[in-house]
């Protein structure tokens, strides 16, 4: 399989003026569609497309390494509750004492509010200029 090429982050200042346009055709659902999901991410519709790109180009990742880093322990969580969820299934098969149930279910609580404070720290984030 080939390599990906690697592109650099191209820093730029943040009072840098945006002075060039670039101008895309989109059918009419084509653009309700990228106004919806740009409201839904809360930027305009110019910021949404401009992160869009320079991501797709690699110029500037959407996730940042910090992301990318909770991504991974979010990731490692999951898997500790499917295996939690998978040592319930097989509880369920057989007689089980339900003090054991209820450890397991103890242990998924914390990892599940994990879970979803950095979804939705990640969902309310605004455009690269800052997050909310």
């Amino acid at each position: 399989m080939a390599r990906a090429r690697q592109i650099a982050p191209v820093k730029t200042p943040s009072n840098e003026r945006k002075t060039h346009v670039v101008h895309a055709r989109f059918t009419a659902s084509e653009l309700a569609a990228v106004r919806q999901a740009a409201e839904q991410a809360e930027l305009t519709v110019s910021a949404f497309m401009r992160s869009l790109t320079l991501e797709g180009a690699g110029i500037r990742p959407f996730l940042t390494a910090e992301d990318r880093a909770i991504f991974e322990f979010l990731h490692r969580d999951l898997r500790t509750i499917g295996v939690n969820l998978n040592s319930l299934a097989q509880l369920s098969y057989r007689q089980f004492n339900p003090g054991d149930v209820s450890e397991l279910l103890k242990g998924l609580l914390p990892i599940a509010a994990g879970l979803a404070l950095e979804l939705n720290r990640l969902k309310r984030r605004t455009g690269r200029g800052g997050r909310a």
